[in-house]
């Protein structure tokens, strides 16, 4: 979807948990760390989060053989908790999380605005993948 100019790419998941275990996992920094990553030869080595509104977040990703990494980081401008999050990413695009419960299954759709050094469909399976390894981290732990 393209608005004024600008891509915005959507991904989605349903999660066999509670709403409640999907918040904390996606809000925890002792989760983030092992959940967040794209592919396998990358991680996450340390995550801060002040989830709420103003407050901000960090994520330092890097390649497991060290020949890359950058932090991922943002604020928060809207944090309504086990409903959405929407935040601004430090390049200025923006993401919005929407979680929704039904009973022992929660869907997670987010949807952010693409950049402009890759292609979006390379962005869309990234963060996509991300999504992918939450659930499956979700679904293993709890």
């Amino acid at each position: 979807m393209k608005t004024n100019d600008r891509i915005i790419i959507t991904v989605q998941t349903v999660i066999n948990a509670p709403l409640e275990i999907v918040w904390k996992f996606w809000t925890t920094p002792e989760d983030i760390v092992k959940w967040n990553h794209a592919s396998d030869d990358w991680h996450t080595t340390r995550s801060e989060n002040d989830v709420r509104t103003g407050g901000k977040f960090l994520s330092r990703m890097e390649a497991k053989d060290g020949s890359e990494g950058f932090d991922f980081e943002g604020i928060y401008e809207t944090v309504k908790p086990y409903e959405l999050i929407e935040y601004s990413m430090s390049d200025g695009r923006k993401v919005k999380i929407v979680f929704t419960g039904n009973g022992h299954e929660t869907n997670v759709v987010e949807t952010f605005d693409a950049e402009s050094t890759n292609p979006v469909e390379i962005q869309r399976v990234g963060w996509q993948s991300i999504l992918d390894n939450f659930k499956k981290h979700i679904e293993e732990n709890s």
